[in-house]
């Protein structure tokens, strides 16, 4: 097994993934991603648009990770809400959470660790890293 997986580095391995990381709700063993796949409209300001995506936390146990993750909508104040991703709109949600994924899975290699889905995933919403 490789070195011990102090919480400083994951931080930095998740943060060099992309902008999915919310360092600011993370806690140590605690990781919170999120995605704003389709924005609703740009005619609102930038600080107030809306979109559709996904959310995931990562919880972690030594080097095994499990993950379990939300689609739904980002509303104007910054808060995800689980509602129903409009037809139109899943491919590209899903789209960006398995790209999501396999970076995911590829940076946990790296370093060793294991990723498999919380108890609470069903096999019909497991992500893949195809």
């Amino acid at each position: 097994m490789s070195e011990r997986v102090t919480y400083k580095r994951l931080l930095r391995q998740f943060a060099a993934i992309g902008p999915y990381l919310r360092e600011d709700l993370c806690e140590e063993g605690r990781y919170r991603f999120d995605c704003l796949s389709v924005c609703v409209s740009a005619k609102p300001a930038p600080d107030k648009r809306e979109f559709w995506g996904w959310w995931l936390v990562l919880e972690q146990d030594d080097h095994h990770f499990r993950y379990h993750y939300q689609l739904g909508f980002y509303d104007a104040d910054g808060v995800w809400l689980d509602k129903p991703v409009p037809k139109k709109h899943q491919a590209e949600v899903e789209r960006t959470l398995n790209h999501f994924y396999k970076l995911l899975v590829d940076r946990l290699t790296v370093i060793e660790c294991h990723l498999a889905p919380a108890e609470q995933v069903t096999n019909e919403l497991a992500v893949t890293a195809a």
